[in-house]
């Protein structure tokens, strides 16, 4: 029997494990990753890794004992090139075929390549691996003028990461304003003029036309209206493009993502999917591809459960986080499409939630050093509860009455 084979090799693919043993599945398991390390937390590279705070040795999800203790086969440096759904296996990149039962898919999402000519020159880097963090860290100790490109949560963490290591910083967004799919309008003005007090310069509509260089390393970027910004080190952070090429080839429903149902389940019921390359229904309907560590634990967890024969829905509400300079961004849910936002807090003191609404039913919170908002507005949103905006509003209001209407609603909730 071929058991459980997982492929991958970060959070959705050690979560994976985590729910089919927690389960109670006492078969065969194997972790499969083409990369040769032990899965790796990924968040600590754009951040502390980078600046040379945490060391390679901290950055490890689980330990290499727990997965002996788990009795998980590690399979590391070994790529997948095919899967044989009619066979039940999957044919591996030194020629080798493992069997399987029930095969996971957590295989990620990779960095979207830069398309103008001399994005291939040195010094032009993605942060996505420990290996490209490992060239980045090294790079930048050298480096004096760091141009990023994209204004999204890795690109600003680079950013600021820099900035604090001493470098002449500049963020080139095509949009008008940063993250402009991720966060609403308030949050993001709020977070460009903190880089900008912090020395990174930030320009907007910026579009690059060309990287240019000598001898082979970039030396500076071109916008499409002949601006030139010179640079010694090149940070291309604008977006991801999730790995579906081997689900794709199998006959697996792909768009922009493998696609999967509320139990994480392909349409062959013998493939499941996880993690940043899955697109699964949301709580609303709407179909969503979620690249966040919350998701991957959350939904690798589910996979693994109903890989060992469960049955259960993933409904979790999405929530993410980000780390900037001695800010902590959360956000709990999606601010897209909301009519009206209530602040709580005051922006001047970096303190301070956004709590978003359609036709008044909350929809997101976004916060900045507010923790105890952020726990509060996901289970608030968990529990499909409304705060009146008015109460929100209202400074003295203590939100934290809620509390015991979501332990009465989670009462009466019927348990999976």
């Amino acid at each position: 029997m071929g058991g459980l084979l997982v492929v991958g090799g970060s959070y959705a693919a050690v979560n994976i494990v985590i729910g089919a043993r927690e389960a109670g599945y006492d078969g065969r398991i194997r972790l499969l990753s083409a990369e040769p390390h032990l899965p790796y937390q990924r968040p600590p590279l754009s951040k502390a890794y980078l600046q040379g705070k945490d060391d390679e040795a901290m950055l490890a999800i689980r330990a290499e004992a727990f997965f002996r203790q788990q009795q998980v086969e590690l399979m590391l440096g070994r790529a997948a090139v095919q899967i044989d759904r009619d066979e039940g296996c999957v044919r591996l990149e030194d020629g080798s075929v493992l069997a399987y039962d029930r095969l996971a898919l957590a295989i990620g999402a990779r960095a979207r390549r830069l398309p103008v000519p001399g994005a291939d020159m040195q010094g032009v880097l993605s942060l996505r691996s420990l290996d490209d963090a490992r060239l980045l860290r090294d790079q930048l100790a050298e480096a004096e003028r760091v141009v990023v490109i994209g204004g999204g949560f890795v690109g600003l963490e680079a950013a600021a990461s820099a900035i604090q290591l001493g470098k002449q910083v500049t963020v080139l967004e095509s949009q008008d304003r940063l993250l402009a799919r991720a966060l609403g309008v308030p949050l993001a003005e709020f977070l460009a003029a903190a880089h900008q007090r912090r020395g990174v310069a930030l320009d907007f509509g910026a579009q690059v036309a060309a990287l240019e260089g000598d001898l082979g390393r970039v030396r500076a970027v071109r916008t499409a209206d002949g601006r030139r910004f010179a640079a010694d080190l090149v940070v291309v952070g604008i977006g991801s493009i999730p790995n579906t090429e081997l689900a794709q080839a199998a006959g697996i429903a792909c768009r922009d993502g493998i696609l999967v149902d509320h139990f994480t389940q392909t349409d062959d019921p013998a493939v499941f999917a996880a993690g940043d390359c899955a697109r699964h229904p949301g709580r609303t309907g709407e179909r969503l591809r979620l690249e966040s560590v919350q998701n991957a634990a959350e939904q690798g967890r589910v996979a693994g459960a109903n890989m060992a024969g469960r049955q259960f829905a993933y409904e979790a509400v999405p929530w993410f986080w980000s780390d900037q300079y001695d800010l902590k961004l959360q956000m709990a849910g999606l601010a897209a499409g909301a009519d009206r936002t209530v602040r709580r807090g005051e922006p001047a003191e970096d303190r301070f939630s956004l709590f978003h609404y359609r036709n008044d039913r909350l929809i997101a919170v976004e916060s900045v050093n507010r923790p105890a908002e952020h726990m509060l507005a996901r289970k608030l949103l968990a529990a499909d509860l409304h705060p009146p905006p008015a109460l929100v509003a209202d400074p003295s209001a203590d939100l934290r009455v809620l509390l015991a209407e979501i332990a009465a609603v989670t009462a009466a909730s019927p348990r999976r």
